[in-house]
């Protein structure tokens, strides 16, 4: 979630991509399960463990795969760094491409070191206004804080904004279309009915474009 003056290749960069989110979903995906397994039916103590765990990883991984891909992970704000020029337009389809796959893998991932079955559909239903409304929250604060992040603070302030909007919004915060995609392959704590996933991918392609906006406002200046 950083932006790279020099991009690197474009096998690299895909790799970083699809290698960062694959990892991104594991982490989610894992946590959830193990959390929901030692929780003893406590909702509360499972979701502070899977955010502890999301938010140790997603710092670890921006730092990671920063330099190499800007470290995305996200579609939405792919498509924003492409709309501003920091990532090339030709990469776009193929990096949101590999987003969805390592996500999909991800899960896969997660499954396996569970001992789940591999191939599942979530059953857990998440709709309704206040998710929707939840999750244009979650992804315009992300993207805010991903286009206002000074230069090395990004890994950072992006963990620590997920781990908190955990919390402060109904949806937990999944701000991130491949997240759902991928998420919607596990039926597990972590999970999302695939008919839940249009309207909160909506909802974040519109916390996406209200992000820039906020961004546009608060620098007093047309840039892009």
């Amino acid at each position: 979630m950083a932006d790279t003056s020099t991009p690197t290749s474009l096998p690299r960069h895909l790799a970083a991509e699809l290698l960062g989110t694959a990892l991104l979903l594991a982490v989610v995906i894992g946590s959830g399960v193990m959390a929901e397994r030692l929780s003893s039916g406590n909702v509360a103590v499972a979701l502070l463990a899977n955010t502890a765990a999301t938010v140790g990883g997603l710092y670890v991984l921006i730092e990671v795969f920063g330099p190499l891909s800007g470290a995305h992970f996200n579609p939405a704000v792919s498509a924003v760094m492409a709309w501003r020029g920091t990532l090339p337009a030709s990469r776009l389809l193929p990096c949101i491409a590999v987003q969805l796959l390592g996500a999909v893998l991800g899960a896969w991932l997660a499954h396996g070191m569970f001992e789940l079955p591999l191939l599942q559909w979530s059953a857990k239903v998440r709709g309704g206004t206040g998710q929707w409304l939840a999750e244009v929250v979650a992804t315009a604060g992300l993207l805010l804080v991903i286009l206002r992040a000074g230069p090395g603070k990004a890994a950072s302030l992006v963990a620590a904004y997920i781990g908190a909007a955990y919390w402060f919004t109904a949806s937990t915060a999944f701000a991130n279309p491949a997240a759902a995609f991928g998420r919607m392959w596990s039926d597990s704590f972590a999970g999302i009915a695939p008919a839940s996933v249009p309207g909160f991918v909506l909802a974040q392609c519109a916390g996406a474009v209200l992000g820039v906006a906020l961004d546009r406002l608060l620098s007093g200046s047309p840039r892009p």
